[in-house]
């Protein structure tokens, strides 16, 4: 119950008391919780105290408010093992985890148009080299979770567009092109905010936490392959981080 007596606010007693209950299986996944109203008359607390609490566990992934119908228990975040995540897991070319991907738009870009993707791939300024880019997006039990961005090389992938849209298995993609056989990827990760048209896609407020990660894929020829840049939900993924000493 809510101790008004007590040195802790009074949303943040009201934040522990729904935790709770989320913890305990009483407010279960995807199921309503008491109104703002309903909050109030239970505990005997004032509206801005009730809302100051949902909107926080709302920015917290722990709830999510559909117009016109209330707020909800949001679905357990997606864990991110990193002993299994590797810089191919968001791929194009190396990723058969195909069910799970959405093809947003595939379009040809000029290199020349954007010089960070040069010096990715190594190519001189004075190239003319053009690259396919993919966005796409990924679900997890009907939850979209992460935002990417693909640019491949169309010199070295020629037939790429072509074989997305057929949705072709990567080891067809890669077939006969052993150089080109991804076998490393360097990554990044940072904390980025959604801009309005990622918003649009992810399902989330522009502004809202995203964990950026980066993916430069190289071949066995020591070729740049592949530049992905994945972004997740915060709401909805975790890192899991495992590590053994001696």
């Amino acid at each position: 119950m809510i101790n008004k007596y007590s040195d802790i606010p009074l949303y943040c007693q009201l934040k522990n008391i729904i935790i709770a209950k989320i913890e305990d299986g009483i407010y279960l996944p995807d199921s309503k919780i008491p109104s703002e109203q309903e909050f109030c008359e239970l505990y005997n607390i004032s509206r801005p105290t009730v809302r100051q609490a949902i909107t926080e566990l709302t920015n917290n992934g722990y709830l999510y408010k559909e117009k016109g119908k209330g707020t909800f228990v949001s679905r357990p975040k997606t864990s991110i093992d990193v002993k299994t995540y590797t810089g191919f897991t968001d791929s194009i070319l190396d990723n058969e985890l195909t069910d799970n991907r959405e093809i947003l738009c595939i379009e040809t870009v000029q290199g020349k148009e954007c010089r960070k993707i040069l010096e990715i791939f190594k190519v001189g300024s004075g190239q003319n080299i053009e690259f396919a880019k993919v966005i796409f997006r990924t679900k997890h039990d009907d939850d979209v979770f992460s935002f990417n961005t693909s640019f491949i090389p169309l010199n070295l992938f020629p037939d790429i567009i072509e074989d997305i849209n057929s949705k072709k298995a990567s080891y067809d993609i890669l077939r006969g092109k052993y150089p080109l056989i991804p076998v490393k990827s360097t990554s990044s990760l940072e904390v980025v905010f959604t801009d309005p048209k990622e918003a649009q896609y992810l399902m989330v407020q522009p502004g809202h936490p995203l964990l950026k990660i980066t993916n430069t894929i190289t071949s066995k020829s020591g070729q740049v392959v592949e530049h992905v840049i994945s972004k997740y939900r915060s709401d909805k993924c975790r890192l899991v981080f495992e590590n053994y000493k001696g």
